[in-house]
């Protein structure tokens, strides 16, 4: 951290660094110190898939229509209560929602008027997070739930082979949110001649399901770190809805890959985890010494 940046935390502690930075620790202490509405765009792809079973009895609450609901919960909705019947899901954590939910409410607490959150997750948990996110966001600020199809590694012969992850979209406000669909990268239609020659050439937008090949294990890209997502993936999230300049914000950071995307694009981050050899990856990956 710079002078300028030591003396302006010491003055404002809830005040963006003066240039990206990777911070280590836990990111429920380390996100109380930004200040609100201050990321164009929020990623995260927390801890998920241990393989650890857990039991509990699940309740929930769904953002109701005003007065209507049972329970007065964040912003001051009304929420229908739900209790969820006895589910399991995998993970290392006695509570995984008790653990994500305060995190999420930070997150919506950081993005910006127009930003958008990206929450990565696999197929065991992402039912239960979008009801979450509805409940935290509202309904209606759910824009999209993508797809992340690849085809590696070993497949069951004893049920249809799990390949993909979701990830949900949510933006804080559904009337105005940054979605830049004209600087998205595109890809090649399947059915080319289905197609004028120009539009072929050009290629189309991608669709809410992305067909994209994990990191590979012997590529350049490969940082060592076990969970390391391909830069492809995080730069057409950045790509679309975040502008040059712009703070992009991941505390579940990893090997760094959000960084490392929006640095090429030309967008400031903040990047947080708690785990010394992530911070080590993502200090030698992105040039950044400690904080």
């Amino acid at each position: 951290m710079s002078a300028d940046d030591a003396a302006a935390a010491a003055s404002d502690p809830r005040r963006l660094p003066q240039s990206s930075v990777i911070l280590a620790g836990d990111n429920l202490e380390l996100l109380p110190t930004l200040p609100d509405a201050a990321f164009r765009l929020v990623y995260i792809d927390p801890p998920f898939n241990t393989g650890r079973e857990q039991r509990r009895s699940a309740t929930t609450h769904v953002r109701a229509a005003a007065g209507s609901g049972t329970v007065t919960g964040f912003k001051g909705y009304s929420y229908e209560r739900i209790r969820g019947q006895l589910h399991r899901y995998d993970d290392a954590f006695d509570d995984y929602w008790a653990f994500l939910e305060p995190r999420l409410l930070e997150a919506w607490r950081l993005l910006a008027d127009d930003g958008t959150l990206y929450l990565h997750l696999d197929y065991r948990e992402a039912h239960y997070a979008k009801v979450l996110l509805d409940a935290i966001f509202g309904r209606d600020c759910f824009l999209n739930e993508i797809i992340w199809a690849y085809d590696y590694g070993a497949k069951s012969k004893s049920r249809w082979p799990t390949k993909h992850d979701t990830i949900l979209v949510y933006v804080k406000d559904p009337r105005n949110y940054v979605f830049n669909s004209d600087d998205i990268d595109r890809e090649p239609y399947m059915a080319p001649g289905l197609v004028t020659p120009e539009k072929a050439a050009r290629g189309k937008l991608p669709t809410d399901v992305w067909w994209h090949t994990i990191v590979s294990p012997t590529g350049k890209e490969k940082t060592g770190y076990p969970t390391q997502k391909p830069e492809g993936v995080l730069r057409r999230i950045i790509q679309a809805s975040s502008n040059e300049g712009d703070w992009v914000l991941d505390f579940f950071a990893g090997s760094g890959t959000t960084g490392a995307a929006a640095r090429s694009l030309g967008r400031n981050f903040v990047l947080i985890d708690q785990n010394p050899e992530a911070v080590a990856i993502m200090r030698q990956r992105l040039g950044l010494g400690q904080v």
